[in-house]
Parts: structure tokens; sequence; C-alpha cells
């Protein structure tokens, strides 16, 4: 039992060391007064809706263009009224009412994606084999999805900076050898800036978005005053209408729709920051009716002007000198819908170590107040060159829209899948209802991916080889883990029967004064670091903790709730962390616990940290394929070492190599 100062100690430091915490679980909640929840919605135009919103730059243009080798379409009354009919009603259904009203109610502690999704569905199977299989089929979907979000991610920047760069050749053709230098200049600085945390000019997206979203409705009502007969694109017959008259070219025009929606997925993935409430908030009043009517607008100015104007529907919206505050305010709202994305591929990232699919990276916090203000380098510097290369490949954003698409359905119809078995498993809904959801939702987006499969040869192949890379590192990765982890635990045997023996004196051992700490995967089990260390040194400190750190399938973990300690006498304890997926682990901050909570106390100049160093042979007889071995070695090699990624002061590490055959 604690004592009343031991207590008063515990919630003085849990006060000082939860500050980080309690102001994300605060968020998560998504509740709190209305003035609260206004400033969320307000604040999450800046983050959630920059890449839909900047959809309107390219989306129009391409649907009017040629589609799998038909002609483009005429700018007559049936076709423009048909594309924005399927415009309209494909972000009714798939963003209002899928996502808005349907997914975000996937609520994993106020977390959402495809990792918070997972997290959320795979415990909830029991223990049997043939559930066991169900789990892994789910982990392995889930994981496709988070591989086609990583590469949509990767293609945004590239697509967003480029299009609103063209702009400037619509005010004149000099400016075109300037487009492609100018844009790889853009998404350098972009990423080069990323190291110093988006804190600062995030209290910019805000009200840059704002003004994006009022500027794109206003320059477009001129246009449908002139031709109010636009409206009539809400009846969906004007839709059934355009497929009817154009055939297979009127199915493949679904594949530029889809241009619309992307960034849909992204309103469920940033609802942790803040709250459905806030995100739907902000939808409704503000980001649906601003898009529609610019999309409205743009069909309206090609119904006036036709040909004219399909090259660059957006900006011919804009006359004269407009312009060119229209191409940098542009240039602003494609710069944020980046930065929304790259923060998105960092979180992925993150979540993917915590949740082993991804060798250790280095993960910077750049705010100490803001949750989700991280930076990976490692990740940050690929995303950087793959975008660059994407600019110099493609040249025109017409030319990277061919590579868009592709991966945004494949994410949104993997999401569906897991709704269902969430609806069904957890929720409890009969299986008829998720299955009607489930259907509705597919009715919807199976068609858009099979509108998209012949984009594969004009450059839908990119998105889908990043994710096949993506995926094969993640379950190589995972898979590689487990191996080593049943290899090693050969030469466990149980605490207990160790500190048996030290109690016995059937261990010779001298003490010395001071704190030994093991890292170890299972605190139950003897770390063979430990056993090596014994065994050679012949010595032991007089107070040694076995530190194991958990990760649980919640994005966060309450301070009061991360430590749990356990004696096993002889001076041995066993401590365990637990960590959720959106957080990273310090060792310095889970001993300030253990002092404050536990009365365990270490000096810092008496610490020493013993750590293993695996040497992985890849001649043994672990079912893996070669490559995998192979490929799983160069990871592991690469990846951050534990010293680094947990913040272990380095000149009190001693590390002890041991080899594993896989």
């Amino acid at each position: 039992m604690q004592s009343n100062s031991t207590r008063s100690s515990v919630k003085s430091a849990n006060e000082s060391v939860s500050s980080m915490t309690e102001l994300p679980e605060r968020l998560h909640s998504g509740h709190g007064d209305h003035a609260n929840v206004g400033w969320l919605a307000f604040a999450s135009l800046g983050v959630v809706y920059g890449d839909i919103g900047t959809s309107v730059l390219y989306a129009i243009k391409e649907c009017f263009a040629s589609h799998g080798g038909h002609p483009p379409f005429e700018p007559n009354e049936v076709n423009v009224l048909g594309i924005l009919s399927l415009v309209i009603w494909a972000i009714t259904l798939v963003v209002s009412i899928k996502h808005i009203v349907f997914v975000m109610r996937a609520d994993n502690n106020g977390e959402g994606g495809t990792m918070a999704l997972l997290s959320l569905i795979t415990p909830r199977f029991s223990t049997g084999s043939e559930q066991k299989k169900s789990t892994k089929l789910i982990m392995l979907i889930g994981l496709v999805g988070a591989s086609l979000f990583a590469a949509d991610g990767t293609i945004t920047p590239a697509i967003s900076v480029l299009s609103a760069v063209e702009g400037l050749e619509i005010a004149t053709p000099a400016f075109k050898p300037f487009v492609i230098p100018l844009t790889v200049a853009i998404i350098i600085a972009i990423f080069m800036a990323q190291r110093r945390g988006t804190e600062a000019i995030a209290k910019f997206f805000a009200p840059t978005m704002m003004l994006w979203f009022f500027v794109i409705a206003v320059v477009a009502i001129p246009s449908i005053l002139i031709h109010p007969g636009v409206l009539a694109a809400f009846n969906p017959v004007w839709a059934y209408k355009f497929l009817a008259s154009n055939g297979w070219n009127g199915f493949f025009v679904l594949g530029s729709v889809v241009l619309v929606i992307t960034g849909g997925e992204a309103l469920y993935a940033d609802m942790g920051h803040f709250g459905r409430k806030a995100i739907r908030i902000a939808w409704f009043p503000v980001v649906m009716p601003a898009l529609m009517i610019n999309y409205l607008g743009q069909g309206a100015l090609i119904l006036e002007k036709g040909d004219a104007v399909l090259k660059n529907p957006f900006f011919a919206m804009v006359d004269g000198w407009m312009i060119y505050p229209m191409v940098l305010l542009a240039c602003m709202a494609t710069v944020i819908a980046s930065q929304a994305l790259i923060s998105g591929s960092f979180s992925l990232a993150q979540q993917a170590i915590q949740l082993g699919f991804s060798p250790r990276l280095t993960v910077v916090h750049t705010s100490g107040e803001t949750k989700g203000q991280i930076y990976i380098p490692e990740v940050n510097h690929l995303l950087m060159v793959i975008c660059v290369l994407l600019v110099l490949m493609f040249k025109e954003s017409s030319a990277l829209a061919a590579a868009y698409g592709i991966s945004v359905m494949g994410t949104m119809i993997i999401t569906s899948s897991l709704m269902f078995v969430l609806a069904w498993r957890r929720w409890g809904w009969p299986m008829w209802q998720a299955m009607v959801m489930t259907g509705l939702f597919w009715a919807v987006e199976i068609p858009f991916l099979g509108a998209n499969l012949h984009k594969i040869v004009d450059g839908g192949w990119f998105p889908l080889v990043l994710s096949a890379v993506a995926f094969t590192v993640m379950t190589t990765w995972k898979r590689g883990r487990g191996s080593m982890v049943r290899r090693m635990q050969m030469r466990f045997f149980p605490v207990r029967e160790f500190v048996e023996k030290l109690a016995e004196r059937e261990v010779k051992v001298a003490r010395v004064p001071g704190t030994a700490i093991f890292m170890t995967p299972n605190p139950k089990v003897t770390p063979p670091a430990l056993s090596h260390h014994v065994k050679h040194n012949q010595v032991l400190h007089e107070q040694v903790l076995l530190l194991a750190i958990v990760t649980e399938d919640v994005p966060v973990v309450a301070t009061k709730d991360i430590l749990e300690v356990n004696s096993f006498g002889e001076g041995l304890y066993e401590l365990t962390a637990h960590y959720g997926f959106m957080q990273t682990p310090k060792v310095g901050r889970i001993l300030r616990l253990a002092r404050a909570q536990y009365g365990i106390a270490t000096e810092e100049d008496s610490t020493t940290y013993y750590l293993g160093r695996d040497i992985l042979l890849t001649n043994g007889n672990e079912r893996m394929m070669r490559w995998r071995k192979t490929l799983f070695a160069f990871l592991s090699r690469n990846s951050l070492s534990a010293t680094a990624y947990f913040g272990i002061p380095p000149d009190r590490v001693i590390e002890m190599g041991m080899q594993v055959e896989l």
C-alpha cells in the first residue's frame, strides 16, 4: 500500500509527465463546449480538407479529357450536366453519407484511419484456429489498405502543386518553361520545412483554407447566374442520360470523377485531431457547398465558352490580372493539402512501428503540446524523392491524374470491407444488415475502381508498385520479427527459476551497487543478454529491472495506466510499460513513473543498460523465402537502434551480440 506522501508524489509526477498525453485525451473525446467545437471545426479546414478542397483544380478538366482511348467529350448539355451530376452524387454518397455518417462512427478512442480500424477489429476475435485465420486475413486486407493510402500520399503533393502552378500557363504561355522547375522547387521547400514542425505555420492553415473555400465559391457564382440551368445536375437522371448516351466512354469517365473525392479518406484518418463533430460541422455548411458551387461554376463556364476553356476551366473563371493572386492562393492551398498528407504519412509510419509492421525509425516530436506533430526524417526524405520523380516523369497534372484513382478507390473499398466486419462483429449488427450497408458502398466504389483499371498502363502502375513495396516491407518485417522471437525464446527460461538459483546461491555472481536495465520482449523470462552477462561476467547489479514495452490496441494509454511493476525478489523487478500505437515510448519517462508510482529509484550515474544486438544468419531452416530473409536482414541492419529510439543515454549502454539463424 502506498503512503500518503507516496500518493502525493505520484500525483505530482503524473501532472508533470502527462501534459503531453492529457491534451490529446481531451481532444480525442470530441466533447466540450460549443465554442471549443466551433474552433476545432475551423481548425479542421486547414488539415482535414486540404486534399479534397484542391481537387477543383484538375477534376473537371480530367472528366472532359479522353478516356480509355476514346475521344474527349463534346461540351454539350447532356455531357456537362451528366458529368456534374456524377460529381455531385459521388461527393454526396461517398463523402457525406459513407465517411461522414457511417465510417466516422468507427471510433477507436477518438482515433481513425486504417491502423486504428484494424486494431479495433482484430482483438475482438476468439483464439480458435479458424478465428486466427480470419484475423490474419483481415490484418492482411488492412495492410493492403494502409499501403494504398501510403501510395496515395506520394501522389497528392505532386499533382496538387503541379496543377496550381500550371495556372501560370493560362495567364501567358511564356511561363510554360518554368512550370516544372517551380513545381520541383516548391515540393522540395515543403519537405525541407518539415523538420521545423508544422505548429507555427499551422496557425495560417485554417484561415488560408477558409479564404480558399470562400474564393472558389465566389468566382463560380457569376457563371452559374449566366447559366442557372446547371443546377439541374442535382437530378441524378442527368447522370443516367450521360452514361446511357456515351456507353463505355461514359463509364470510363468515372475514373476521373474519382478525383473529386480524393482526400475523403483523410476525414476518417484525421478524426483523432479534431473529433467527428467538428469535422462534420466544417463539412456540411462550408466545404461541401463551396466545392459544389465551384464544380457547377466550371460546368456553366464550359456550357458558355465550350472548347475554349476545356484546357483549364478552373482558372478560366478568373479574368485578367486576378489570375495571378488566384495562382498564389492555389499554391498556398496545395501546400496545405500536401502538408496534411505528409503529416498523415508520418502518423501511419509511427503506427506501423508501434504495431510491429515497420523497423524502428527516427520519430521527432516537434511540439510538446499538440498531438500528431511528429517528424520522421527517413519517411520525409523518401517522400520528397518520390514526389520529385513523379513531377519529372509525368510533367503534367493530366498525366499524373492517370496515376491517381486506383489507390484511392482501393483504400475506400478496403475500408468498406473492414466496416462490414466491424459492424457485424463489434457493433452486433445482424449479418444481413451489415451486408446491405457494405453492398451499397461497393455498388458505388467497385464501378469507380473498374473505370480506373485502364489507367494502369498510363501511370496507374506507379501507386500499385509503391503499395506493393510497402506491403512487402511491412509483412516481411512482421514475419521476420516473429521468427526471431520464436528462435530466441528457445534460449529463455523463467525469471523465477533464475531468482531461485540466485537465492540458493546456485548462480555464483558478485552483486555490485547500482541498477542494470535489460530490455526484453517478455519480462517473465530471462533475457539472453542477462544470461550471457551472468555467465561470462559473473557479476550482477544490486537492482535489476527487466523492462518490456507493450503496444496496446488503443491510440493513447493514459499516464496512470502506463506502468506495471512486480517484484521477483533478490532485487529483480518486472516493469511492463503499456503504450498506444500513437505514442512513442521513452525509457527516461518510464523510469520517472517507476520512481513516482512505485518508489523504484534509479540514479543516472549508476545505471547501466544492457541490450542484445542480433546478428542474423539467413541459412537457417525458417520457412521464409530466401529473398525475404535477405530483405529482413537488410531492414534489421538499417533499423534505428533501440538506444536512439527509446531515448537511452548512449554512454550508459552495453550491447551483447547474439547470432540468430532464420
